[in-house]
């Protein structure tokens, strides 16, 4: 029986595990687009060209999804401009600096989300999310001291800038779009920050694309790793919840951190190492004090 139960757990999490490896792989393929003299807003642009009709073509082989309200769909769409700025200043980080940096502080957001709701008295914080919480913003700041010299500090502000974006838009769904079919929401939200880039590239006639066949390689693949990832989430959503989904996607950061090292030759400090891990650990503890 024992063989069974595992396979069973295992197929349980596999989604998950999928969808933090996706993720990373299109946080590495993000900076070797933009090695390949690709811009970000060409980048941002291409993902949401290619991510509709992926969601489209999810949406019509699954399950019919009960259609969003009139409200709810206006705020799917609002949703999506944040989720434009989301994308935008987390590439722009990706770009000043390295990816294991750009991706930990961009996920200070669990902890912004958290002090967020705590003082808008959605939920209570108490002792220990406070202590996990400073402790994890120790880790982090531990880990953009210790870096040889010196961070861009354009790129934490651009990576703080996402993350507080995504507070935004993770407060807002929980608030107002409780079940709401998760897959309509990501596909308005989508053609919405799709169309802001489209506007933004004819407005200043960009198309910055990348110069090497690795480069697009790396594009394509992000985006399709991107569509694969939002798959993932709500696969495993529906089979572990979105708790314990939510502690796998901790997984990101250090799946970054290795393929960075390995395909972009990014190497961090072993300071920046304990730092990353003790965010990460206490990122898990505020997590779990629920």
């Amino acid at each position: 029986m024992t063989l069974p139960d595992s396979a069973g757990r295992f197929a349980a999490i596999a989604p998950a595990v999928i969808a933090a490896t996706a993720f990373a792989f299109a946080d590495v393929s993000t900076k070797v687009t933009l090695n390949a003299e690709a811009d970000v807003l060409t980048m941002a642009l291409f993902r949401g060209i290619i991510g509709v009709p992926l969601l489209l073509i999810w949406i019509n082989i699954g399950a019919t999804p009960r259609p969003l309200t009139t409200p709810a769909r206006h705020l799917a769409l609002f949703i999506g401009l944040l989720f434009a700025g989301n994308v935008f200043f987390l590439f722009k980080a990706i770009e000043a600096m390295e990816v294991p940096i750009a991706i930990l502080t961009y996920f200070t957001y669990p902890l912004l989300t958290g002090l967020a709701a705590a003082a808008t008295g959605v939920e209570r914080l108490g002792l220990a999310g406070v202590l996990a919480a400073v402790t994890a913003f120790l880790g982090l700041a531990l880990m953009i001291g210790a870096h040889p010299g010196g961070v861009a500090l354009l790129g934490i502000a651009f990576a703080l800038l996402s993350s507080c974006s995504r507070v935004v838009i993770l407060l807002l769904t929980r608030a107002k779009l409780q079940g709401a079919d998760a897959r309509l929401i990501s596909l308005w939200s989508l053609i919405a920050a799709t169309a802001v880039f489209v506007a933004a590239a004819l407005a200043t006639l960009n198309w910055q694309p990348p110069v090497t066949a690795l480069g697009w390689f790396a594009l394509i693949g992000s985006s399709v790793a991107m569509a694969i990832a939002v798959l993932m989430v709500f696969i495993s959503t529906g089979r572990v919840g979105p708790f314990r989904t939510a502690l796998f996607m901790n997984l990101e950061p250090l799946l970054a951190t290795i393929g960075s090292a390995v395909f972009l030759g990014e190497m961090i400090t072993p300071l920046q190492a304990l730092g990353g891990a003790v965010m990460i650990a206490s990122l898990v503890a505020f997590q779990l004090r629920r």
